[in-house]
């Protein structure tokens, strides 16, 4: 293994492979133990591998570090990684902690943080990648950046609030669901932490992929106005299903003070009981008029912020074209679109099978006639035929999975299933530094 120094935060999201070559995971994090007189020493990798799920990679199992990738002895146990007491995580604890320099310069964050091999499968933290405060008061200055050995600085006391800024420039490339995986793995304090440095419109993306509780107790920690602000970015199903496990008092001020167009639909959801289809309903459906062509349609379903089951139809409808429509007249799918020429009018084109749910109408209902008709989505209407909106297919995936689906761990095989396929299997109970057992 070469013995050249390794950043921690170039680690994150390299591939791992095992010897045959096969990819196994990503490096999500580095583990860490301090040593009384000694710099912190490496004990392994936090590896996300499919499933989302993250497990422990002891460094012994490391052979080579390079090249964007880790290589492994192709040994990984499969148990869900769970933080002990005098571990600490580099990525998402250490980078952005304050420190005082030990020369009495001044202080200094840490940016980044290398580790060197000392011995055969045995890491160490080496050096400090730090940035002085910035001495300009230009929005484009920068502090002074500067090595530092481990023993030339001091970490400030524990117990103060860390910066977050460059823990999320870490996890910049993640996709929302990615990166609440990874808030969720975050102690609950260093989560905050992280929620509250977040653009508005980052946090209601990932605030859309986590559990209800988790949510809650995020938007209780941010005032008013910027929860306001979060949840006028949310689609407003999901700001809705929100709302409704806060308090009624907390939520009509939340309410009151989003953007009135936004507040309007989240009201409109809030009407529904939770379990119907006017409850997991989308408001914000494509709407066009019959003699909106063929071209026009394309053009709406190509917008790149359009989810896209939301853009697998158009619905065609009588004016006015906001939700609640004029009377419903149906339904023209994309892949139909693609078949005439871009004069066509998508009045001749609607599909007259197709029939619309009632607001009413029970999720069990809408998820029959999903899977009866195989469609992504399905328009809704009131009682004067009225379209108010359209359940997608995640809609009723969200309904339907359970509570914790989004941290529910697969079902282990059982003991007679042929693992013979599975390329990094170890059974071992406890972790180890020394290759022997993880």
């Amino acid at each position: 293994m070469s013995a050249a120094r390794v950043f921690v935060a170039r680690l994150a999201g390299c591939p791992v492979f095992d010897p045959a070559g096969d990819k196994v995971g990503r490096v999500r994090d580095v583990l860490v133990v301090y040593r009384l007189k000694e710099p912190p020493r490496v004990i392994g990798l936090i590896v996300e591998v499919p499933g989302k799920r993250r497990v422990f990679l002891s460094i012994g199992r490391v052979t080579s570090f390079g090249s964007g990738q880790v290589i492994t002895t192709g040994l990984i146990n499969l148990r869900r990684f769970e933080q002990r007491g005098g571990e600490t995580r580099v990525i998402a604890e250490m980078l952005g902690r304050d420190v005082t320099l030990v020369d009495k310069s001044g202080s200094a964050t840490i940016e980044d943080v290398a580790i060197v091999e000392k011995g055969a499968g045995e890491w160490a933290v080496n050096e400090l990648f730090l940035r002085r405060p910035k001495t300009s008061s230009s929005p484009f200055a920068k502090g002074q950046t500067l090595f530092s050995p481990w023993g030339g600085m001091r970490e400030r006391s524990t117990g103060e609030a860390q910066s977050a800024t460059q823990l999320l420039a870490t996890y910049e490339d993640l996709l929302p669901a990615d990166l609440a995986n990874a808030l969720l793995d975050l102690p609950e304090q260093r989560m905050l932490e992280v929620a509250e440095e977040m653009s508005d419109e980052r946090l209601a993306d990932v605030l859309e992929e986590m559990p209800e509780s988790e949510q809650v107790d995020i938007l209780n920690q941010l005032d008013d106005d910027r929860a306001a602000d979060v949840l006028d970015q949310m689609q407003p199903d999901d700001a809705a299903d929100l709302i409704a496990q806060l308090s009624d008092e907390r939520g009509e001020v939340l309410l009151d003070l989003m953007q009135p167009e936004e507040a309007e639909d989240v009201r409109m959801l809030l009407a529904y009981a939770p379990d119907t289809a006017g409850g997991l309903m989308t408001p914000e459906p494509i709407i066009v008029s019959a003699d909106a062509t063929v071209a026009e349609g394309l053009a709406l379903i190509r917008r790149h912020e359009l989810a896209p089951a939301l853009g697998a139809a158009v619905c065609v409808t009588l004016p006015p074209y906001e939700p609640p429509t004029g009377r419903f007249l149906g339904m023209v799918h994309f892949q139909r679109m693609l078949r005439y020429p871009p004069m066509e009018r998508l009045g001749t084109l609607i599909d007259r099978k197709l029939e619309p749910v009632k607001a009413n109408a029970s999720a069990a209902e809408v998820a029959r006639t999903l899977a009866s008709y195989n469609l992504v989505s399905l328009p809704v209407v009131d009682e004067n035929h009225r379209l108010v909106g359209v359940v997608t297919i995640d809609d009723i995936l969200d309904y339907l999975l359970p509570d914790d689906w989004r941290s529910h761990d697969d079902d282990p095989a059982p003991e007679n299933a042929d693992t013979s396929t599975i390329p990094v299997i170890a059974p071992a109970a406890r972790r180890s530094l020394n290759g022997s057992s993880l």
